[in-house]
């Protein structure tokens, strides 16, 4: 579809940008980065930090003018056929996941394969891979991995900010009159946030449905693990940012925002959380 919209044969796609890094690298950044920003700070850097210029430039070269469409926040580690002890139960074990993250997994010995969204569920069923990761409970809940895979862990390192967007012909784009470019930038950017709190709203719901009415196991990665990939992601993120101009230029700007993102985080947003977690009862 990046093709058909950018030779003009059609006018708009709705993807993510991780399925492109095959055109440039630097789209990984716009899409979904291991242990990167989550959904506030991803779109406080595209709309305030630079990112939007830089995906613009970018996409530019292709005859395309992105935009972001919805965001899933913070997902899931995934649906597994068995338990995930130890750092050796990841070797060989065939998982679905695209993007940076399924190279992540890829480094620590995962036989990984990008299916697209209707071929999971089956591929699971029949054995064809042990694992998957989709998007988080709602969504999981609706495709059903819970008659299949009993365990579901958490948390979640490869897409803390999942990303979809819209990508328009450029020269479509540029033909539009300025009141009908600002009333579809208005109409992009309202739809992505109304989904993005959709997923919030949706998510608790469906949660507390898989564990108490299919009996859905709940697993947390052990800190062994979570280290591991840590350290795996940090070089898949720094590999891709070398691998070119385009690609360096986004990331210097990405990891200058989390820094300050991360700074800020750390007081504002975690501090409050860690608060109302010991100290308020929402029961």
């Amino acid at each position: 579809m990046f093709d058909v919209v950018s030779k003009g044969d059609a006018e708009i796609y709705f993807s993510s940008e991780y399925y492109y890094l095959g055109k440039s690298k630097a789209f990984g950044f716009f899409g979904a980065v291991p242990f990167g920003l989550t959904m506030d700070e991803y779109y406080a850097w595209l709309y305030y930090g630079g990112g939007q210029q830089l995906w613009d430039e970018l996409s530019a070269r292709f005859n395309l003018k992105p935009f972001v469409s919805s965001n899933t926040g913070v997902q899931m580690g995934g649906w597994f056929n068995k338990e995930i002890k130890s750092l050796d139960d990841f070797k060989g074990l065939k998982f679905r996941m695209p993007g940076l993250g399924g190279e992540v997994l890829r480094r620590m010995g995962a036989a990984v394969v990008t299916l697209p969204p209707p071929e999971i569920y089956q591929a699971l069923q029949s054995g064809a891979i042990d694992a998957t990761e989709w998007i988080g409970p709602w969504h999981d809940l609706a495709f059903g991995f819970y008659k299949i895979a009993k365990f579901y862990y958490w948390p979640g390192f490869h897409e803390p900010s999942s990303v979809t967007s819209y990508g328009v012909n450029l020269k479509v784009w540029q033909s539009l009159p300025n009141d009908q470019k600002e009333l579809l930038k208005m109409a992009f950017e309202s739809e992505a946030h109304i989904q993005s709190s959709e997923y919030d709203a949706g998510n608790p719901d469906a949660l507390d449905t898989l564990l108490n009415q299919h009996k859905v196991q709940l697993r947390q990665f052990s800190g062994e693990i979570v280290r591991e990939i840590a350290k795996r992601s940090a070089e898949v993120v720094n590999e891709q940012a070398a691998a070119d101009p385009d690609a360096r230029k986004v990331w210097d700007s990405y990891r200058a925002f989390a820094k300050k993102a991360v700074g800020w985080a750390k007081i504002g947003v975690q501090g409050f959380m860690n608060a109302r977690a010991e100290y308020m009862n929402f029961g």
